[in-house]
């Protein structure tokens, strides 16, 4: 089945949240929806000020672009524009641009008549932003303490934010977040290479089927998931890589001042009560 014609079979009408028959169209192969407008608007405006806030700076490198969050002193309420009022606005539309974005995958779910897993993991990356740029700064009294929008200055501030708390890979949330990383990935090794090598035989071999994959995984570590399985595993893993990173941030500041090592010491004393930096417990 071709392509133009697989899209024909599903172009039908409904599924709408917001505007119904009115923005229920297509541009393209691409479905607009009013969430498409509302997503285009957010972005659109979003960049316009990105590229403002260089032109303030007289800075059009964008490796070296730097948008700054507000300085503490305003706290949680609206700074001037060149004084991190830009920064607020970009996050405004920022988010407005990816929960437009969401809302439109469920326009798309509900016309093709599917399930939600889309939106919602989609929703688990929204949610490490916002974590970022609001619930933790709220938390902390202040819109200054989210992160800048630039790539050296953001790479900047999350080195510097993970010195402020010592040695950053001693918070438990990141070491969490780290496992379910890595273990994504060597999933992922795992089922595209086995996907490629059922599919792309030797030359003068047929295509392998489900039930090779199956047999290969039995042999190689004692058990196979299966086709499902697999792509469920991989969304558990990957929605967990995502909110146990939102997590490690948030509960620094917030909840943990200290440096990260010192969360261990009260662990030191338990398995060994001669333990001799106990004086240092937080």
């Amino acid at each position: 089945m071709s392509l133009l014609s697989f899209e024909r079979k599903y172009r039908v009408r409904g599924g709408t949240l917001v505007g119904g028959d009115l923005f229920d169209y297509w541009m393209g192969p691409f479905y607009v929806g009013f969430f498409g407008v509302t997503t285009v608007i957010f972005a659109s405006l979003g960049t316009a000020l990105i590229f403002y806030g260089a032109a303030l700076q007289g800075e059009f490198n964008p490796w070296l672009i730097d948008i700054q969050p507000p300085p503490i002193e305003y706290g949680l309420g609206f700074a001037p524009i060149k004084e991190g009022g830009l920064w607020q606005w970009i996050t405004i539309c920022a988010i407005g641009a990816f929960c437009s974005w969401a809302l439109r995958e469920v326009e798309i779910c509900r016309k093709l008549g599917i399930g939600f897993h889309i939106p919602f993991a989609f929703s688990f990356a929204i949610f490490a932003y916002v974590s970022l740029v609001v619930i933790r700064p709220v938390m902390m009294g202040a819109w200054g303490h989210g992160f800048p929008y630039g790539i050296f200055t953001h790479l900047d501030w999350v080195s510097n934010t993970g010195y402020a708390y010592g040695n950053f890979h001693y918070n438990p949330a990141h070491m969490i977040a780290i496992t379910f990383f890595f273990t994504t990935t060597l999933a992922l090794a795992l089922h595209g290479s086995l996907i490629l090598s059922a599919a792309n035989p030797r030359k003068g071999h047929t295509m392998k089927t489900p039930d090779h994959e199956d047999t290969f995984f039995r042999d190689f570590i004692g058990y196979s998931i299966g086709p499902l399985g697999i792509h469920r595993l991989g969304l558990f893993l990957a929605l967990n890589a995502g909110f146990w990173s939102a997590v490690c941030i948030v509960i620094s500041g917030p909840f943990w001042e200290l440096t990260w090592q010192e969360w261990w010491m009260p662990w030191a004393d338990i398995f060994d009560p001669n333990y001799e930096h106990r004086d240092q417990w937080p």
